[in-house]
Parts: structure tokens; sequence; C-alpha cells
């Protein structure tokens, strides 16, 4: 084992197998504030939360502004930065694994603020869909610089609880980002909700040049050549038990977006709920980030894959419940809320510890590794989210039917990465 002082101080074995990297341990303090450095991870994630989320009082305007006659194409919006957002993931991993964390998430930053700064002033769909593309790029360094410098900070369940806490804090944005929205329509025309995007990416940008810290220490930096590059793949892609987590983590994700995608459609169209619109979707928002902070509380007592797993089959549970009551009646406001929320309880218990599962084998590859997990999430996930969005018929049962799927999907890939023996406190051998 081999040790170094500094701002953190960590210890990390070699390379052992191509099949397992071994895992920092956070042996010294933070350089600011355990709460500072949730918050500004949670900051960072923030922004793609507040890309999307912020959007939705607006898709209608947008359409009927830019000449959108199939009312489903205004989700394209979504769409197109969501899959910037994946696909340069795999970029931004490998070179935050050479360069470290801070200059590649500067870059991606001043992409995010021009593309959005661009947007605002899109003269067709099809450009305001291009500058989306790239700021959903730019915006993808974001996502792998945050959870790269926790897996450098932090290992096991307290990278889950640590995990956990951010996600509670982000996901404050889809509390309030809708609502800004709606207020911005208020008083002003969808090119000023572009603006504010771009304004409050400049705000965390200076946040993260002041505060932020170098976490990658220069003795594990990684080449970049292409040999290096596709080792590094090669490793993540074949440690079964990453792999299979990441894929869980897709589909569950894959079904979040698919709500977003369609919960204009559904809350307006289905259910006329108007201006209350923001009002409703923070509410649910506010169950998930609830969620999230329980999680926080209990997986240091239970472990990540009894809680995780646990949390799986409720949501499945309800889901289908919520697919069956579906199919056989019209479903008023009240129960649709009621099943969503329900659905939210258990859903804080995926997305921080799923992360976590797959990120902790692989902790000399931290950046690459939360590329692919980022990729696979947000990329694979958003094409899912696609189908089931694309699929809206004017009821809510393509959602409830989205859900169902993804739930049996995910727990397929658990059942394989334990190789059948579930609700397991430690990993089995690869």
């Amino acid at each position: 084992m081999r040790r170094f002082s500094g701002a953190y101080s960590f210890e990390r074995s070699d390379f052992a197998v191509d099949k397992q990297v071994e895992a920092p341990q956070q042996t010294g303090s933070l350089p600011i504030p355990r709460w500072e450095f949730i918050a500004l991870c949670a900051a960072l994630m923030a922004l793609n939360s507040l890309a999307i989320d912020i959007m939705l009082p607006a898709l209608q305007q947008i359409g009927a502004s830019l000449g959108v006659i199939n009312e489903n194409h205004r989700q394209y919006v979504i769409t197109a930065y969501i899959l910037g957002f994946g696909g340069g993931q795999l970029f931004f991993g490998p070179i935050s694994d050479r360069f470290g964390r801070r200059p590649p998430l500067v870059a991606g930053l001043i992409i995010y603020v021009l593309a959005a700064g661009a947007a605002a002033i899109a003269p067709s769909f099809a450009t305001l869909l291009l500058l989306r593309m790239v700021q959903g790029i730019g915006a993808a360094a974001t996502r792998v610089i945050a959870v790269s410098i926790v897996r450098d900070t932090f290992d096991g369940r307290r990278m889950a609880e640590v995990m956990s806490l951010i996600f509670m804090v982000f996901m404050a944005i889809p509390v309030v980002a809708p609502g800004i929205g709606q207020f911005i329509m208020l008083f002003a025309s969808w090119h000023w909700i572009f603006i504010t995007m771009a304004a409050g990416a400049l705000i965390v940008s200076a946040w993260s040049l002041l505060r932020l810290p170098e976490t990658l220490h220069p003795e594990y930096r990684r080449p970049l050549t292409a040999a290096s590059i596709v080792g590094g793949f090669r490793i993540v892609l074949t440690n079964r038990i990453a792999l299979c987590y990441a894929f869980a983590s897709t589909f569950i994700f894959g079904a979040m977006f698919g709500f977003i995608a369609s919960a204009q459609q559904i809350y307006v169209d289905v259910f006329n709920v108007g201006e209350m619109f923001p009002v409703i979707f923070a509410g649910v928002a506010a169950v998930l980030a609830f969620s999230n902070y329980l999680n926080s509380r209990l997986v240091g007592r239970f472990g990540m894959r009894r809680l995780s797993q646990s949390a799986l089959l409720l949501f499945l549970v309800i889901s289908l419940a919520w697919l069956l009551v579906s199919l056989e009646m019209k479903m008023p406001l009240w129960l649709f809320i009621a099943f969503f929320a329900s659905a939210m309880v258990p859903f804080g218990a995926l997305g921080a510890n799923f992360n976590a599962l797959a990120m902790e084998p692989l902790g000399q590859l931290a950046g690459t590794a939360s590329s692919i997990l980022g990729f696979m999430q947000t990329f694979l996930g958003g094409i899912l989210g696609t189908l089931i969005g694309q699929a809206f018929n004017g009821t809510v049962t393509p959602l409830a039917a989205g859900f169902c799927s993804v739930s049996v999907a995910a727990l397929l890939m658990i059942f394989i990465a334990e190789r059948g023996k579930m609700f397991q406190p430690h990993n089995p051998p690869v």
C-alpha cells in the first residue's frame, strides 16, 4: 500500500487484476467544510436538473413559437439535451483521469454557458435542438467530475451516504425549477429561461473555481493514450458487479426520464392542472428529496445492497399495482399522484446506492468509471425514456407500464450481479 499526504490523504493499492480495482480509503479531512463539499457537488449536478426541469412549463410555447406541429415532438427539447449529456461523459471521463478534475470541469461549464446563451436566440427548432445537445455535452463534465471527486474522497457506505445527501440537495432544483420557469413565462418569453440557465451556471462556475479542490493526486493520473483508454473501458465493462449495477441504474433512470419527458402533457393535457403544474411537480420532487435524505440515514445501518434491493422490490410492487389500476379505470389526479409519490419513496434508495455499488470496485478509474456509468444512465436511459415518453397516448398507462418494465429489468441485472444471492452485505467473488 502507498500513502501520500496533502489536502487529502488516501491509501490506494495497485491494480490487482483487470476485473477488480482496489478502492481508495479516506484517511484525511476535507480541505473545505463537509457541508460545502456536498453543496458544491450538488450544485454541479443540479445544473443538469435545472437544464431539464425549468423547461417543462415552456415546452408548449417553444413548440408554438418555432412551428412544431406534433405535440410529442416538443419532448425532443429534453431528449436532445439528455443525449448530448450522456455522450459527452465518455469524453470527459478519461480526460479527467489524465488532467485532474478541475480543468475539464471548467471547459464543460464554459460550453454549458455559451450553448445556453445561444439557445436563447435560436432561430429554428432544429437549431435549438442542436444547441441543447451541445449544452448537454458541456454539462457532462459536471456530472463526471461531481461523481469522481466523491469517489476520490469516500468509499463504500460513506460514499452512498454522501451521494444520497448530494441527491437530496440537488433534488431541490426539481422542486423549484418548474416554478421558476412558470414565473419567467408570466413576465417574459421562453428565451429568458435559457438566459437564467446561463446565469446559474456562471454562479456555480465561480464557486467551483474558488473553492473546489483537486482530488486526483498526480501520481494516480492515467496517460491519455488509446491503449490506456481502451484498457480502462475494458476493466469497467468486464467487472460484472459494476456493469450489472450500472445497467440496473440505467433502467431506473430511464423510467424517470420517461416521466420528465411526458410530465407536461400528463399534468396539463390529461389532468388539466394548468398553472398548478409546477406546484404538483414540486410536491412529488420533495418526496424524492426526502427519500434521498432517508437513505443517507439508513444506508450505514442496513448497507447499500440490502436497502437498495428491498427498495427495488417495493418499487416493482407499486409500479405493478399502478399499471393494473390504470388498465381498469380512468385514473383521477389524486390517485395518479398517490401512486407516483409512493413510487418515489423507494426510488431515493435506488439511484445513490446503485451508483455507489457500481463505482465501489473501480476506485483508481473514478473518472472513466463515472463517464461510462453516466453515459449508460443518461444516453441509454434517455433513449429508453424517449420510448416511454413517445408512447404517450393521452393516458398514464404507458408511463405505468414503463415503470413496471424497467423494475423487472433492473431486478434481473441485480440477480446476475449477485449470482442470485440477494440481500448480502458484501461483494460476492467476482
